[in-house]
């Protein structure tokens, strides 16, 4: 299991992917898509990645946007984990 990351941690790891936000205990990114099922595909594609992990987002869908939470709720904060999976998952759209 991972550790929490400190705030000076976060901000640090949060520059290998500068397109996440964070809040309180997650980090956060908004996908935009020009369709509906581009997103729905994008939801698809993460899906597996999270499984394959073993490490899954929180997932909210709004016609074409799409929002990922990450955090890891064992330890109720974000970890090394959950920038490697922002990561992994920036590298499908970037």
């Amino acid at each position: 299991m991972s550790d929490l990351l400190e705030d000076d941690e976060l901000t640090t790891a949060l520059k290998k992917c500068p397109e996440w936000e964070s809040e309180k205990k997650y980090i956060f990114r908004v996908f935009e898509f020009e369709e509906f099922m581009d997103g729905i595909d994008f939801v698809s594609t993460v899906a597996e990645i999270a499984e394959e992990a073993q490490h899954h987002p929180d997932i909210s869908i709004k016609h074409t946007k799409v929002t990922l939470k990450v955090t890891t709720h064992d330890v109720g904060g974000v970890t090394d984990l959950d920038i490697q999976l922002a990561q992994r998952i920036d590298n499908l759209v970037d």
